[in-house]
């Protein structure tokens, strides 16, 4: 079953990390600038890599040239287990107290 899920991504940052903001919205900062679809290919790997799975199975389908994406994962997981593998189950603790 496939995963769809949102995503604001911050090109140009020099730097790698996932956030979530006090809104619910995730967030990508990326290291390369969004020219020529560096920051996409960037994103791409980035998923991939961390879920160690093939860059074939992730796909943007909305928003090549907006900072705002939806991105389909060709992968069974929740998306739960995808904040928790980048990293973001700790922030979550700090929205729910």
């Amino acid at each position: 079953m496939a995963l769809i899920f949102d995503v604001k991504v911050i090109p140009s940052s020099g730097r790698n990390k996932w956030l979530l903001d006090s809104a619910g919205q995730l967030k990508c900062y990326l290291n390369n600038p969004p020219e020529n679809g560096k920051a996409n290919q960037e994103l791409v790997k980035i998923i991939a890599k961390q879920l160690k799975i093939s860059q074939k199975e992730v796909t943007i389908i909305y928003g090549q040239t907006s900072r705002k994406k939806r991105i389909k994962l060709e992968h069974n997981i929740s998306y739960d287990s995808l904040l928790r593998i980048f990293g973001i189950e700790k922030q979550l603790g700090l929205f729910q107290s």
